[in-house]
């Protein structure tokens, strides 16, 4: 897990010029891409530049949040609190990000909205693991990424729908239902959907 966040590979949000960053993205029941179908993305960031995300329904096998901090050398093991672990994304599979509420934060966090933020330093890990760090959060190992106006093309292609997020799609249980709640709270069937259809 790198010490901190690389920001410079992270492209900052701009909300207020029509970008996605901190919304949740859904992908279309038609997605083309397997790594990517019936996902559930927190976009962290959006801009010219390009955009991240999370994948927030794609839980890891065979690699328990004890077994990391054993890889890490990260005390204690067993910890006294444990993070729900996710592949974020096919990008840069090894390094690990922790989106989280924003009640926690170090040096390295970077905000995503007013109520989260983004850490990919060791500190948060020790910090959980010691029974501290932030009230809700989830491990992702790699990322989402898109290079400049390339969400913006899959988007005007239909291939995403876009909610708000809230702290049932970000960190609720059940990450095999978030697909259905995401579309439930469109208040769309999936099963009607076609190509046809835009972003919220």
């Amino acid at each position: 897990m790198a010490r901190r966040v690389r920001t410079s590979k992270i492209p900052a949000s701009s909300p207020d010029e029509g970008y996605f960053g901190g919304q949740i993205l859904i992908a279309m029941p038609g997605m083309q891409d397997p790594r990517f179908a019936k996902s559930v993305i927190c976009l962290c960031a959006h801009s010219p530049e390009g955009a991240m995300g999370i994948i927030l329904n794609k839980p890891i096998d065979g690699l328990s949040f004890d077994d990391l901090l054993k890889q890490l050398d990260l005390e204690p093991v067993p910890p006294q609190r444990r993070i729900r672990m996710h592949q974020g994304g096919p990008v840069e599979g090894g390094r690990g990000f922790v989106l989280h509420t924003n009640d926690w934060s170090s040096e390295g966090s970077l905000p995503v909205t007013g109520e989260l933020s983004l850490t990919a330093s060791v500190d948060i890990l020790k910090a959980i693991a010691g029974g501290g760090g932030p009230r809700l959060g989830l491990l992702a190992l790699g990322y989402a990424g898109w290079g400049p106006g390339q969400l913006e093309d899959e988007i005007a292609a239909n291939a995403w729908l876009s909610v708000p997020a809230d702290e049932a799609l970000l960190f609720g249980d059940g990450p095999e239902d978030k697909w259905l709640l995401a579309m439930a709270k469109l208040k769309v069937d999936p099963l009607l959907l076609s190509g046809a259809a835009g972003h919220a």
